[in-house]
């Protein structure tokens, strides 16, 4: 009964072996920023370094190692993004401490 209900897959191995290494590429770069963004909490939280230090450290780490592992100006682009919005937000952090 339940080969009855089998369907064999469909897929091309072509099409297969693209979507393996574009989830693997993607768990690379989540791997990465994950590293990145517990490394700059833990030079912040941890160890007390400013925190424009910490994020200059980290996002040249990131770029290097996105550099290294061949990820493209696309990595690049991600890693100044996120180094901007972090910034934004410190920034922000700052403003609302000095108003209060």
């Amino acid at each position: 009964m339940a080969s009855s209900e089998y369907t064999r897959g469909e897929m091309k191995i072509d099409a297969q072996s693209k979507m393996y290494s574009g989830f693997m590429k993607a768990s690379m770069w989540g791997a990465i920023i994950l590293l990145i963004a517990v490394g700059y909490m833990v030079f912040t939280l941890s160890v007390g370094m400013n925190w424009l230090i910490a994020l200059i450290l980290c996002a040249g780490a990131g770029i290097a190692i996105g550099v290294g592992m061949g990820f493209g100006g696309a990595w690049i682009a991600t890693i100044i993004g996120l180094a901007g919005l972090a910034l934004i937000v410190q920034l922000l952090i700052t403003l609302f401490s000095m108003a209060m």
